[in-house]
């Protein structure tokens, strides 16, 4: 089931998620549900908070990225109870977006080395380094689960320069292909 992606502007956003246990309800649905929302909006990863929920979750599929980097052509994760460990090497740019955030792309710098604590969608525990553009994606949507965007990691210049588009975002003034849930429209109803 696709689901609504929740609009720049909107609290859960910036809330930290919160651990999950074995336990939590339809687990497997819900990781079911975020894939099939996040290919839908053609993303390459989704965080629970994106679809409303303030808990440490979120998938990833890198294989868009496999041309540039070949051992991306069957990355697929599932990320529960993230905890990032260490972040290294000389920080890189690259255009990233964001399904909360469309239409707006902007150059963020990001480590290209992670080491990451998390347990996969079997709870088989695992502690990983990645590299390249699968740490930035890892990055990105771990971001998400601490309650961060990467609109934050832009200059207040470049931050200035596009608070009108994100505004417009938050009022559901955006065109997009995808369902998505705007806080702004929340608060008139």
């Amino acid at each position: 089931m696709k689901l609504p992606i929740i609009a720049y502007g909107d609290p859960v956003l910036k809330r930290k998620g919160i651990e999950i246990d074995k336990d939590y309800p339809d687990l497997q649905d819900l990781i079911a549900n975020m894939y099939e929302t996040m290919y839908a909006a053609h993303g390459v990863g989704l965080a629970a908070p994106q679809i409303g929920r303030s808990i440490r979750l979120f998938v990833i599929d890198a294989s868009p990225f496999a041309d540039d980097e070949p051992s991306l052509k069957d990355f697929k994760r599932v990320f529960i109870n993230a905890e990032m460990l260490d972040e290294s090497g000389e920080k890189w740019l690259f255009n990233e977006g964001c399904l909360s955030i469309p239409e707006i792309r902007e150059d963020v710098g990001r480590y290209p080395d992670i080491r990451i604590r998390y347990v996969d969608e079997n709870w088989v525990d695992h502690e990983k380094t990645f590299t390249g553009l699968a740490a930035r994606i890892i990055q990105h949507e771990y971001d998400h689960i601490e309650g961060k965007l990467f609109t934050e990691k832009l200059s207040p210049l470049r931050k200035a320069m596009i608070k009108s588009k994100l505004d417009a975002i938050s009022r559901g003034q955006v065109d997009v292909d995808y369902k998505m849930k705007f806080p702004a429209l929340k608060k008139r109803r």
